[in-house]
Order: C-alpha cells, then sequence, then structure tokens
C-alpha cells in the first residue's frame, strides 16, 4: 500500500520529485525566485540625468506603481541578480536608507505584493512537507501531524533521506535525475533544520531503516499563501525597547508543546512560527522595517541571521532562505554609524541610498497619489473640483526643493534638466557635473535629491488645502492656494533653520512658474483654442526653418511635410512675429539671433526622430516670449489683456471676460471658482519676473 502510495499518488514526495524532474514544479532559492520574476518582464534603457540605466517594466504595472528610483532598482536588481547566481550578496542583505517619506517602504510593499502574485501562479508555487501519523510513534501524544516549521522545500528533505550523502545521492539518480540535475539541485542544498531532522531520525527508529516506510510518514502540500500570517514575505517593524526581543523574530520555547512531547531532547518543543524568520524561511522575503531603531541585541540577532542565513536556538539549528531587505532613514543610520563597535552588521549591508523623486514630470504621478483618484467632496459633501493647474502647481513647489542650489545651474535650469526638458544653453552635461561633485560628499543628506520636501509633506499641505474654508466655500482646490499650504508645512514641520529657509526660497520660484504658466492659460482662453499656444510656438519654430528656404516665392509663401500628420501645408514667413518673439528673448544683434535659431532647428532634428509630436512647450523661455508677444502686442487694441480683464466697466470688456470664463469652462476644464482666480490672479502683478 505504502509502496504504491510512494510511486505516483499527488502529496508524496517521489510524485512531488517526478514534478520537479519533469519540469512542472521548481526548486529554486529566493534569490533566484525573485531574480526571475524580474528579468522575465520586459527590460527598456532610458536616461536619467544624463546616464543611461535600465527600467525595469515589472516595477511600473498597475495603477499605483513606483515612480522613478532608476538608480535604486538597479541597485536592487545587480543585488538580487549576483545572490542568484552565488555571489558574495547571498550572505547580505539589501538596506534602504533615506529620508522619511521618499518612497523606501513603499518599493518593498509593492516587491513583496508582486513575489506573492508571482508564488501564486501554478508553475512557480512554493512547496514543504508534512510529517503524518505522529501519534502512532508514541512519543508525541495527541500531536498527529507536524509541518517543516521553516516551511522547507520537499527537495531539502529529499537531499537528506540517507545519513550518507553519497547514498541519497544515488537514490535521486534512481529517481530519473540526470549528473547536471543533480549538480543544480545540490547547489541549493542545505541540512534539514533540528526539529525535521530530529522527527525523521524518530522515524528511521521506528520503521527500522525501511524508507518506503519512513516516506508513507511524509506529505507533500503547499506553502500557504494568506498575506496576513506573513508567510512567503512578512514584515518586522521595529518596536520600543521595552516590548521587543528576539522571540518576534526566532521564536521561543512553546509551553503547549511539552505538554505533548515526552522527550525533553525534542527541538520541536521550539515554536519558531512565533517569530517572523520561520514564516518567510521557505524561499521568501523577510522585511525588516528601519533596522536601526531596533535596540541592540536584536540588531546582533539580524548579524547571525544574515550572514549565516540560520535561526539558532539554544544550540539548535534551522538553516533558512530568504531575502533580507531593510529600510532605515538617515538620522537613525547615523546614528548607528558613531556606535564604531556596530560595524559587523553594517559590513553585512549592502547599503543603498534613496533619494527624493527629482523629476517633475514624474511628480505628476506621485502628486496624483496624494490628491486621492476618489472624487472629494467639501465638508458638506458637495463635489470638489480640481484647478486642472494644480497638479503641475504642487509638483514643482516640492520638486525645487529637493533640488540643490549650484552656481552652474539655476533652480529652473535644474529642475528642466532632471526632467530631460531643454534648458537654453545648458546642457545634460552641466547637471551630471554638479550631481557628481555633489555625490562626493561624505554627508549623505547633501548629496544630489538627498534633502527636500518628501511624498509625507506634498499629502500634508493636500490636506491643508482641502480642509481650507476658502477650498470649502468655493468647492474648488484652486492651484495658487497649494502654495500657501505648502508653505505652512514648511514653517510648522521643517526643524532645521537652514533648510526652512531654502524651500521658502525654492517655493517663490515654483510661484514664478505657475505665474508663466497661467499667462499661457489665459491666452488659450483668450484665443478661445485649448492650443493655441503650441500652435504659436510651432509656427515659430516651423518660420525659422523655413526663413532661408530655397524654394521661397515673393510672397513668402513656404511649403513643408508635417512630420505629425504627413500632410503638405503652407506657412507664411512672417519676420517680423520672429523678430519679437527674439526680441523678448533678449536676443539682440544678429550673431545671438543665429546662435538661438541653430540651437532651436538642432533639437527639432534630435526630437522630431524620436517623438513626431515634439512641440517645444517644455522650453519654458520660448513658450514665454511667444505668450509675452500674442499677449502685450497682438491685443494692445483692448487696451491690453490685463486692462481689459482688470477694468469691466464697459460692455465690450465684459463680453471678452464672460467669453473667456465659457471658454475655461467648456475647454479648458476650470469651474467657475478657479477660472475667476484664475483671472483675478492675472490681473495682479503677483509673482512676476
Amino acid at each position: 500500500m505504502t509502496n504504491r502510495k510512494n510511486k505516483g499518488e499527488p502529496g508524496s514526495l517521489l510524485h512531488h520529485l517526478q514534478a520537479v524532474k519533469d519540469g512542472t514544479r521548481r526548486f529554486e532559492n529566493a534569490f533566484q525566485g525573485v531574480a526571475r520574476m524580474i528579468l522575465e518582464k520586459p527590460i527598456e534603457k532610458v536616461v536619467v540625468n544624463g546616464k543611461t540605466t535600465y527600467d525595469f517594466q515589472i516595477f511600473r504595472e498597475g495603477r499605483k506603481h513606483v515612480i522613478g528610483m532608476y538608480d535604486e532598482i538597479n541597485s536592487f536588481v545587480s543585488f538580487v541578480k549576483d545572490a542568484a547566481e552565488g555571489g558574495s550578496s547571498k550572505e547580505m542583505a539589501f538596506v534602504l536608507v533615506g529620508e522619511p517619506g521618499n518612497g523606501k517602504t513603499y518599493f518593498v510593499e509593492f516587491l513583496c505584493g508582486k513575489y506573492r502574485e508571482f508564488i501564486a501562479r501554478e508553475e512557480n508555487r512554493k512547496y514543504t512537507f508534512q510529517f503524518v501519523g505522529l501519534d502512532k510513534l508514541g512519543s508525541y501524544g495527541r500531536i498527529g501531524v507536524i509541518e517543516s516549521q521553516t516551511y522547507e522545500d520537499p527537495l531539502i528533505l529529499a537531499m537528506n533521506l540517507f545519513d550518507s550523502p553519497a547514498e541519497t545521492r544515488e537514490f535521486l539518480a534512481r529517481q530519473g535525475f540526470s549528473d547536471k540535475a543533480l549538480d543544480d539541485l545540490y547547489l541549493n542544498y542545505r541540512p534539514l533544520g533540528a526539529c525535521s531532522a530530529y522527527i525523521w531520525n524518530d522515524l528511521r527508529t521506528h520503521a527500522g531503516g525501511d524508507l518506503d516506510a519512513m516516506l508513507g510518514f511524509i506529505k507533500v502540500v503547499p506553502v500557504p499563501l494568506t498575506e496576513s500570517l506573513g508567510t512567503v514575505t512578512g514584515k518586522y517593524a521595529a518596536k520600543d525597547k521595552i516590548t521587543s526581543s528576539a522571540v518576534d523574530l526566532l521564536g521561543e520555547e512553546s509551553i503547549q508543546r511539552l505538554l505533548h512531547i515526552s522527550d525533553t531532547n525534542n527541538p520541536y518543543r521550539f515554536d519558531l512560527r512565533r517569530g517572523a524568520l520561520a514564516r518567510v524561511a521557505g524561499g521568501g522575503i523577510h522585511f525588516s522595517d528601519e533596522i536601526y531603531k531596533n535596540k541592540k541585541d536584536l540588531v546582533q540577532v539580524y548579524l547571525g541571521v544574515i550572514q549565516n542565513r540560520v535561526i539558532e536556538i539554544d544550540g539548535y539549528r534551522w538553516p533558512i532562505d530568504s531575502l533580507i531587505i531593510a529600510t532605515s532613514n538617515n538620522a537613525e543610520f547615523n546614528r548607528f554609524l558613531a556606535e564604531k563597535e556596530e560595524a559587523p552588521i553594517v559590513d553585512r549591508c549592502r547599503i543603498c541610498y534613496v533619494s527624493h523623486n527629482t523629476n517633475y514630470r514624474m511628480q505628476k504621478h506621485l502628486t496624483a497619489y496624494a490628491i486621492g483618484s476618489d472624487t472629494k467632496t467639501t465638508l458638506t459633501r458637495e463635489d470638489l473640483h480640481q484647478d486642472p493647474n494644480l497638479n503641475y502647481a504642487a509638483s514643482i513647489g516640492v520638486i525645487l526643493s529637493r533640488l540643490p542650489h549650484s552656481e552652474k545651474l539655476t533652480p529652473v535650469e535644474t529642475m528642466k534638466l532632471a526632467a530631460g526638458e531643454v534648458a537654453g544653453e545648458k546642457s545634460l552635461k552641466a547637471l551630471a557635473e554638479v550631481i557628481d561633485k555633489l555625490n562626493q560628499d561624505p554627508d549623505i543628506t547633501k548629496r544630489f535629491g538627498q534633502r527636500g520636501l518628501g511624498q509625507r509633506n506634498l499629502g500634508r499641505a493636500i490636506q491643508l488645502l482641502v480642509e481650507s474654508s476658502e477650498t470649502n466655500e468655493g468647492r474648488c482646490m484652486v492651484a495658487y492656494d497649494v502654495f500657501g499650504a505648502i508653505e505652512r508645512v514648511i514653517l510648522d514641520y521643517v526643524a532645521d533653520a537652514h533648510d526652512r529657509a531654502k524651500y521658502l526660497e525654492d517655493l517663490k520660484v515654483a510661484r514664478g512658474l505657475y505665474r508663466e504658466r497661467v499667462m499661457t492659460e489665459m491666452f488659450n482662453a483668450y484665443m478661445d483654442e485649448p492650443y493655441a499656444i503650441r500652435k504659436d510656438v510651432m509656427n515659430y519654430v516651423n518660420t525659422i526653418i523655413g526663413i532661408d528656404a530655397e524654394n521661397l516665392g515673393p510672397d513668402k509663401m513656404w511649403k513643408y511635410k508635417d512630420p505629425q500628420t504627413g500632410e503638405l501645408r503652407a506657412l507664411k514667413i512672417d519676420e517680423r512675429y520672429v523678430h519679437n518673439v527674439e526680441d523678448r528673448l533678449g536676443l539682440k544683434t544678429e550673431e545671438q539671433r543665429d546662435a538661438f535659431r541653430t540651437s532651436v532647428r538642432k533639437i527639432y532634428g534630435q526630437k522630431i526622430s524620436v517623438d513626431p509630436n515634439y512641440d517645444f512647450m517644455d522650453n519654458l523661455e520660448l513658450v514665454k516670449a511667444v505668450t509675452d508677444v500674442r499677449l502685450k502686442s497682438d491685443i494692445a487694441g483692448a487696451g491690453s489683456l490685463i486692462g481689459a480683464l482688470a477694468n469691466r466697466t464697459n460692455e465690450e470688456n465684459q463680453k471678452l471676460y464672460d467669453r473667456m470664463i465659457d471658454t475655461m469652462l467648456g475647454k479648458l476644464g476650470y469651474c467657475r471658482t478657479c477660472a475667476q482666480k484664475t483671472i483675478e490672479y492675472f490681473c495682479t502683478q503677483e509673482d512676476e519676473g
């Protein structure tokens, strides 16, 4: 009966061995599993801050995915890949160190979520084994079933069936494994944990060494994937000094088990599942949040676990297979480093310094997370509108605080280059030099992107904005009001006086950028056209390309093929318009004009081959110049647009105001409150220059 069961029945060890041999089940360690999960998804090349790096698409999946973090993700993937290939990383932990609110914990939890999804797929399932029918042995009381406490893989049992390794290998060869397959299996060899080895020995004595009879007590089962049980992926958050103990990690002696087990030497009397490590010991991920906040003796426990990958209690040892990831903030990490005797633990960690996101275009996704996707309501449960410029204003408000001031680049130039945009004459090389210089500083907090307003501060600013009486009365989150909310957060939550002064200075720059954005919006509203300014910018670009064309007739009409639509278009070359725009840019001499035109043509040539829809709207100076020309010259008939909108005593000006409000409501996504407030702000002299 036993023999037949072992030959093929599901649940037997021999059935599992056959499945592994056939490739329908896998035997791999935690590092190999995570590396395979990441690398089986597409990988793209991207340029970040002037350097080529890789973008792993698994981290960009889902509604709320990881934003940015390119260098950190590259470091992590290299670490896991090295460990999967047997490198030194397999005896280390990966520790993310950085300021609060920059996405460290979110990254780890996102990774754990992806790993759980990956393991849930049938072909990737983790298996372990149970000892069944133990009540027949007599020394286990009423304990009938014992599961491997560290979720050991059935293959670990298979590689420890006999006391002699040669005999075990011979047995596995008889199951159909080739020499190469066995060599691959034995790369992940580890001894059985103390209690599994002890029980297996008990079974050997009970069965008189008959392997078939012994295997009758073994049942192969899948590892449970219930997230709340902390299996496969588990988190241990640092507690205070009184309530934390090594028991939370390793487990302890179980009084309940001692009531059943008559043999006091049996290591099964220790309940390892009481600790966080045993539950992820079968190829899982252990996440230690704020690892250096733990008291010293707990950090010492981690020291042994990280280096030896073993749970040790009273001399008994349980080998484990886990990827250990931890996080820490800069302050705790620096305090820990200051205690020189703690050097061994840092020595066993791969430290990865996590910076804030410094790309304002990517920040819009993070800002959207902070604002929330659900429809917001006022305190009286009425729908709350979002100003179409709210995300932009909030994003630049926090991004500028994260960018260091330097002599080589202005804050706006740094912001644009960090987002991969054009910044006048300044190139990405200038930004790369600034970053390299800053990253030489031994003080981590002075490196690029390491200081600034984090995601939590942004969340607080949004909360302040939503709770303000202006927002509730007007039923709209007006973009301009977010600057006041960010200022409040800086004053209330930033302790360092130097940082506070810098952030407030950066906020002034952000207000100036918002002002330019409003100028563009007003022009679009005046022209009754959502993309009016974009058309005029491209008009300028196409004009300077066609200005020297050979086929230009006396009527100054130039025919060209539109790269976006492929259609043939005609354009009248208006040199007066071109000169007006260039005057606004401060280009007075012919040489300056030629140099600027050449640079625009060069950018156009480079960008259009990659992105046919490129529209120069990221070139803020050019956009501002075109806006100024159109607003302040073309609309001179109305006594300037600002004058017309501010002074609505005559019927004509009131009609213009009403028409612009209608356009803003109908075509530009404003509500009446933010439309009126934006026009009001446009009519003031605030934040000019």
